[in-house]
């Protein structure tokens, strides 16, 4: 989710220096939004992701928990409560799921506990310059391409408790005619959902200079 950020920046919907700066703030208000041990996070491996929706809702007894990563390829990550999590993780191994693997993150992102985190950022992301994109930003909160800059402002508030549908954002650029995709960081996982999502799809990763050759590479096969 952070990525759409700078999605924003290169298609002139926020400046550089904004974007930095709203950033740091959103990531603290993310970590103060929760005590420390509250929440949690589990990969749900080889389910479905309405299935996972499932187990969350069987599990929740009161509490949040929900799917905060749609990733495709049978892989769905949840968030919300620690013990809610817990519960819904052995629902789904109950369900069928191959693996539960907790994931050690500092707080529960992109659940309903995260409220707290976007109200406080709501304000300060309204509040800055922007422009419209020159190039459509496809929201990972709705799958859908943002053409004016407000609509794309209103999506980097609302992602901040709902859900990232990365597999559906994937689906979304290919059926717009995207073929070459380019993972800007250390690793490739990124990479590997894609080539399961999209399969005709063109694919590097980039995390050190020396690896933008396989970008031209990508580039001069997917055009």
């Amino acid at each position: 989710s952070l990525g759409e950020y700078s999605a924003n920046v290169v298609a002139g919907t926020l400046a550089f220096a904004d974007a930095v700066r709203i950033v740091r703030r959103r990531g603290r208000y993310m970590q103060e939004a929760v005590p420390v041990g509250a929440g949690a996070m589990s990969a749900i491996l080889g389910l479905d992701a309405g299935v996972v929706a499932q187990a969350c809702q069987e599990a929740a007894q009161g509490e949040v928990v929900a799917p905060a990563n749609i990733n495709g390829a049978g892989q769905v990550v949840i968030a919300g409560a620690t013990a809610a999590v817990e519960r819904a993780g052995a629902r789904a191994k109950a369900l069928g799921a191959r693996r539960v693997v907790p994931l050690p993150v500092s707080a529960p992102f992109h659940c309903a506990l995260m409220k707290p985190a976007e109200e406080r950022l709501a304000p300060e992301l309204r509040a800055l310059s922007i422009h419209d994109p020159r190039i459509p930003v496809v929201a990972n909160v709705d799958a859908l391409p943002k053409r004016d800059g407000a609509a794309a402002i209103d999506a980097l508030v609302h992602q901040v408790s709902a859900a990232v549908r990365w597999e559906d954002s994937v689906r979304r650029l290919a059926s717009e005619g995207v073929r070459a995709y380019v993972e800007v960081g250390p690793g490739s996982v990124l990479c590997g959902l894609i080539r399961k999502i999209h399969r005709d799809a063109h694919v590097a990763a980039v995390g050190a200079p020396d690896d933008l050759e396989s970008v031209r590479a990508l580039f001069a096969v997917s055009t």
